[in-house]
């Protein structure tokens, strides 16, 4: 693993953390995004707990790569699934260009990672 996915991984790795953390305890601001995308606090529970499981992943793949990328791919359609429901929706961009950041930049660990595999 290249020093750039590492950082990757431990950056992304904090991010999917506390926003899964915040889902989990249904922090009233992730109600609320609840509610405005049409989720139970339930579901939105379940979302929260990949992306925790995403985020240990990641730190797992820095020592078995192939957990890294499986937790990246995951990570990936997450934040796919994210983007379909806000331009579903109707949202402008400042509404979904975090879902979109995070899934260039997952997308950007998952490059290193098969680069650093050749």
């Amino acid at each position: 693993m290249t020093l750039a996915a590492a950082i990757l991984a431990v950056l992304l790795a904090l991010v999917f953390l506390a926003l899964g953390t915040a889902k989990i305890l249904a922090r009233q601001p992730m109600r609320e995004l609840a509610a405005e995308a049409g989720f139970t606090v339930a579901a939105y529970r379940r979302i929260g707990l990949l992306e925790v499981a995403g985020a240990a992943g990641l730190l797992i793949g820095l020592f078995a790569p192939l957990i890294g990328a499986l937790a990246g791919a995951g990570l990936l359609l997450l934040l796919t699934g994210a983007l379909v429901v806000h331009l579903r929706k109707g949202d402008d961009p400042q509404k979904y260009a975090p879902a979109l950041v995070c899934g260039l930049l997952v997308a950007a660990y998952l490059v290193l990672q098969l680069l650093a595999t050749r």
